[in-house]
Order: structure tokens, then C-alpha cells, then sequence
């Protein structure tokens, strides 16, 4: 039985399928966007896509890059959509890394939504979306959804992104 239309065995997602992902990934690291080139003033993904030269937003992988090191691995059904959530996103669901790297600066005891309701917490929430407007990002598309999961995690794994990629569920 098929799981999201995946017609590989495991053995053959981990054997053939994710290492070549990877080798596109890698490939991508090697030429970076700007996170400007998401969190521009009212440029929606239609806008980006345009931008990049790509025929428009899509399922894949995403990787925030501080210096040329990987920090952080992320997937999305619409990457481009995604990006600018992170990069102009305000609130703790939208910028959800935003508000995890607020919160390791400014630890604030509470539910998310209280801790967005103090004005000490939300000038570090936006100090920390300034910070992630700063990196890069490197991106592949991954159509099939089993793929594009199981993906996550090892490039997570394979890039060394463990101070902010976490698989813990809510």
C-alpha cells in the first residue's frame, strides 16, 4: 500500500531517493538567495517567484544560512509563501522560529501569546526577525509529501542544523 502516492520502499528513499535531495541541496547551498529578496514590502510569493525566475511557489525544502553554515532546515507545501511567514510573519505561529530565537534571547515564562503581549518580548521578537532577514536561503523542490517529511529530518541531520531544527511535537 502506498503512503502519499510514494512508491519507493524505505530502503530505497534512504538508499537512493533522499541522497540524491541531498546532492540538489547541496547544489543549491552553493548559490544562495538573500532573505531580502522574501521580506521586500509587499512582494508576495507571485512577486518572488517572478523574481527568481520560477514559475511559481512550490512543494520543497528550505535551508537558512548564517555565513555559509546551514542553521536551520525547513518544508513547505508553498516555500516561497513559508519564507516570507518567517521573515515578516508577526505572531508566534506565523515567525515560529523567530519566536524560538526570541525566547533563547529573552526567556519569557508563559504561553506563546502572552509572551507576544509584552513589549520587552516583542522588541526581541523583532530583533530576531531583523537577525533572520540577515541569512540566506537555499531551497529544492520535493513534490511527494512522504518524501518531502522524511526529507526534512535527514537533511536536518546530514547538515548539523540541531540548535534550531527540532521534531518534537506541539
Amino acid at each position: 500500500m502506498l503512503i502519499d502516492g510514494c512508491s519507493h520502499t524505505f530502503d530505497e528513499l534512504t538508499r537512493t531517493v533522499l541522497p540524491a535531495y541531498m546532492v540538489q541541496l547541496r547544489t543549491a547551498l552553493g548559490t544562495p538567495h538573500h532573505a531580502l529578496v522574501f521580506s521586500s514590502t509587499g512582494k508576495g510569493p507571485v512577486a518572488i517567484a517572478n523574481k527568481l525566475k520560477l514559475a511559481g511557489d512550490f512543494s520543497g525544502c528550505y535551508v537558512l544560512i548564517e555565513k555559509g553554515k546551514p542553521i536551520y532546515v525547513g518544508i513547505s507545501r508553498a516555500v516561497l509563501a513559508r519564507l516570507r511567514q518567517h521573515f515578516c510573519g508577526k505572531t508566534h505561529l506565523d515567525a515560529n522560529l523567530v519566536y524560538a530565537i526570541a525566547q533563547r534571547r529573552l526567556p519569557t515564562p508563559g504561553k506563546r501569546l502572552d509572551a507576544m503581549g509584552q513589549p520587552l518580548f516583542q522588541r526581541e521578537f523583532s530583533k530576531a526577525q531583523v537577525y533572520l532577514r540577515s541569512l540566506q536561503v537555499a531551497f529544492i523542490e520535493i513534490q511527494n509529501p512522504l518524501e518531502l517529511y522524511v526529507f526534512e529530518a535527514y537533511a536536518a541531520i546530514d547538515l548539523g542544523t540541531h540548535e534550531w531544527n527540532t521534531f518534537r511535537t506541539h
